[in-house]
């Protein structure tokens, strides 16, 4: 797992005083050796208040001042995860010298980001970006499309959960907003996203709405169209569809059957309406799917096969942005989502975090896992 003579290197630690977790990831990581230039650092949401003193220590002892991270209900790294648990995760490498920019909205906009890196933007076939968004902060919403486009850039992240501080790291503290690390396009990365879900019944064409209010589909009502989807049994138990059955709105333009899953917030049986978490259009697309752990757990491993068949060389340092939702939530136990990724890449160093949405392709996802590996 070499770059440019170094090593990707990470550590992990559970503890409720963050000295001695931070203490034990650099334990972990080993003494610098003057080659890492680049650090990923995240921190569970316990520690958000102390962020500049976690971040001041990793700087001191390892001498490296570039950093790229958030605070998070739970944090990843390779086979374990700390969700609701005190604990930090942190990964030192080498990336090659001017192949990388750090975007933070607290510092500027992205036009004008855009204006500020012409010269090494235009160098570039595209940008592999990583981002962190503030749920609370429409700005960062609003920032991201914008960067994208000045970047011509692929997007993958999440969307930052915390219950107090959204602390996030790039180069220095950020509360809030939109943050990005944008890697160039001489540095090969591999992305792979998995739905955990199943679609069912057909897709379906919006022919009357209102805001999120589903009335028809089809030109039927909709609540007719969504039983014959889910079946009978469901179909006379409607309290039962929740938490199992969603609403996936398909993607324009993607050739791969990508679509985002929405939650059903309401049934509305006396009008025929359903209700769904996100704003729809007449003559827009949807679909009916299900969640359980079967089939997250196959559409977790279809990702992870065609992302291992993609890689050009072998892994070596990924990182995983996932749901709240998944996690011991969707899996059989603690740490079995993140001991799925290591069994079919290996013990590579990884880091990462549970979000409030995920980001892939531009574009904002929920209940899924997004996996990027660098070669």
């Amino acid at each position: 797992m070499e770059s440019d003579g170094a090593p990707f290197r990470c550590g992990h630690a559970r503890d409720a005083d963050w000295r001695k977790a931070a203490a034990s990831c650099l334990s972990q990581i080993g003494a610098p050796d003057g080659r890492a230039n680049f650090g990923w650092l995240y921190f569970s949401d316990q520690f958000a208040e102390a962020a500049e003193a976690i971040l001041d220590a990793f700087r001191t002892t390892t001498k490296v001042d570039n950093w790229f991270g958030c605070a998070a209900i739970g944090v990843c790294a390779t086979g374990h995860e700390y969700f609701d648990q005190p604990a930090i995760v942190a990964m030192l490498g080498t990336l090659p010298e001017d192949s990388y920019r750090i975007f933070a909205s607290a510092q500027t906009g992205p036009e004008e980001f855009a204006d500020q890196e012409a010269a090494w933007l235009a160098r570039q076939l595209g940008c592999f970006g990583m981002v962190h968004a503030d749920p609370n902060d429409n700005t960062a919403f609003a920032a991201m499309p914008a960067l994208a486009a000045g970047c011509e850039g692929f997007f993958v992240g999440g969307v930052t959960a915390s219950r107090g501080r959204h602390a996030q790291i790039a180069g220095e503290i950020q509360d809030g907003g939109l943050t990005a690390l944008l890697l160039s396009a001489d540095i090969p990365v591999s992305t792979g996203l998995t739905q955990g879900c199943s679609p069912i019944g057909e897709v379906h064409e919006i022919t009357a709405a209102d805001g999120n209010i589903l009335f028809e589909l089809d030109g039927k009502p909709a609540l007719d169209v969504f039983k014959a989807d889910i079946g009978d049994v469901l179909a006379r138990d409607l309290n039962r569809v929740s938490g199992y059955i969603f609403a996936a709105l398909p993607v324009r333009g993607a050739d791969w059957g990508d679509y985002m899953v929405r939650n059903l917030t309401g049934i509305d049986e006396r009008h025929g309406a359903i209700a769904i978490g996100d704003d729809l259009s007449e003559n827009n697309r949807i679909m009916f799917c299900r969640r359980d752990r079967a089939t997250a757990r196959a559409d977790m491993q279809r990702m992870l096969g065609e992302v291992k068949r993609r890689l050009s060389g072998p892994p070596r340092a990924a990182f995983y942005h996932t749901c709240l939702a998944r996690g011991a939530n969707m899996f059989d136990g603690e740490n079995a989502e993140l001991r799925m990724i290591e069994e079919h890449l290996g013990d590579v160093p990884l880091v990462g975090f549970f979000g409030n949405g995920e980001i892939s392709h531009n574009r904002l996802y929920s209940y899924t896992g997004v996996l990027s590996v660098i070669t």
